[in-house]
C-alpha cells in the first residue's frame, strides 16, 4: 500500500465579517447568453499577492452595504471560488467566483433582487468590495492526486469543479486520478465553461456528461436530469465509486441530493448491494460531499 499524503493545513476564516479583505473588481464577464433566462457572471477579484491562500472548493464571502431589516450589516454571501489556489491568473493575487443573479417574486408580486448576487453581477472593474474567508474544510480537492474524482454538479455548483480540474491540470498525467464529471444545467447554452470542459475531456482519465433538461428526454419521453445521467452510467459508475480512492462531490441547488442518491440506491441495489451501508461507509471515510444551497 503507497503512504498516505501529509495532512494539510487549511487556510480558514482569515478575514471575517468585523475585518474583511478589501478586494478590487478586476473583471466582470456574463457567461450565459443574453437570451438566457439564466444570468450568471464569471466576477474576478484581486489583492495582494498571497494576501488570500486557499484551496480548491473553499469558499469567499460578500456581504452587500447596508443594513438588514433589523438594522445590522448584512451577513455575507459565501460562494465557491471558481479557480485553483494560483488565482484566475496563476499570479496568486486573484480569485474567480460564479454568480447568478438572483431575481424572484415577493408575497405582493413585486420583484424583488438578491442583494448580494446583483452587488456582484452588477460590480464594474475597479469597484472595492469587502472579502471575508476562505471558508470550508469539507469539500476541498483531496490532497493525493491519485484520487478519483466523481463530480456532480447543477447549475453554478459547477464553480469549485473548474477549480478542481484547473489544479489536476497541472499535474503530471501519470499517477493522476479519474475524474468524471456530470453537470447538469438546462441547455447546452447554459453549460458554463463548456469550452473548458470540452478541453479537459479531451484530456486522459477525464469524462463529462451532460443532462440538459431543455434539450433532452429520457426513453420513456421525461426531461432529463442529472440523477438520469448517474443511472445511465451503471455499473462502471458504481465500481468507480466503490474503489477506495475515489471521492464524490455533490454541488448545486438544494434537493438535488435526493435525486442523486436515489440514482445510486438503483445501480447498487442492481448490484445486490446496499445503498445506505455503502454510502455511510464512504461518508465515515470523508469520501462523500455535499453542498447545495
Amino acid at each position: 500500500m503507497p503512504d498516505s499524503p501529509p495532512e494539510r493545513e487549511i487556510p480558514l476564516n482569515l478575514y471575517r465579517h468585523g475585518d474583511p479583505l478589501v478586494v478590487r473588481v478586476r473583471s466582470n464577464r456574463r457567461l450565459t447568453a443574453a437570451a438566457s433566462g439564466n444570468d450568471v457572471h464569471h466576477v474576478v477579484v484581486e489583492f495582494p499577492q498571497g494576501a488570500f491562500p486557499f484551496l480548491e472548493g473553499q469558499s469567499a464571502g460578500f456581504a452587500p452595504p447596508g443594513l438588514n431589516a433589523r438594522g445590522r450589516p448584512h451577513v455575507p454571501r459565501l460562494y465557491s471560488i471558481a479557480c485553483d489556489r494560483s488565482g484566475d491568473d496563476g499570479a496568486g493575487d486573484s480569485l474567480a467566483i460564479c454568480v447568478k443573479r438572483v431575481l424572484y417574486r415577493t408575497e405582493s408580486g413585486d420583484e424583488a433582487h438578491g442583494r448580494a448576487s446583483n452587488m456582484l453581477c452588477d460590480a464594474q472593474p475597479g469597484d472595492t468590495l469587502p472579502m471575508t474567508g476562505p471558508a470550508g474544510r469539507e469539500f476541498v480537492l483531496p490532497a493525493d492526486p491519485a484520487a478519483n474524482l466523481v463530480l456532480i454538479a447543477t447549475g453554478t455548483g459547477v464553480a469549485p469543479f473548474r477549480a478542481f480540474a484547473q489544479h489536476r491540470a497541472t499535474l503530471p498525467h501519470a499517477g493522476r486520478g479519474q475524474l468524471w464529471l456530470f453537470f447538469g444545467v438546462q441547455t447546452r447554452a447554459d453549460a458554463l465553461y463548456a469550452d473548458e470542459w470540452d478541453a479537459h475531456a479531451a484530456q486522459p482519465a477525464t469524462r463529462v456528461t451532460y443532462a440538459l433538461s431543455r434539450e433532452e428526454t429520457t426513453a420513456d419521453g421525461r426531461r432529463v436530469y442529472v440523477q438520469d445521467r448517474l443511472r445511465e452510467a451503471g455499473q462502471p459508475l458504481l465500481a468507480l465509486v466503490r474503489d477506495p480512492r475515489t471521492h464524490v462531490y455533490v454541488c448545486g441547488i438544494k434537493g438535488m441530493e435526493v435525486g442523486v442518491e436515489a440514482a445510486f440506491a438503483a445501480l447498487a441495489q442492481d448490484a445486490g448491494l446496499d445503498w445506505q451501508a455503502l454510502r455511510q461507509a464512504l461518508w465515515i471515510a470523508g469520501r462523500w460531499h455535499v453542498e447545495v444551497y
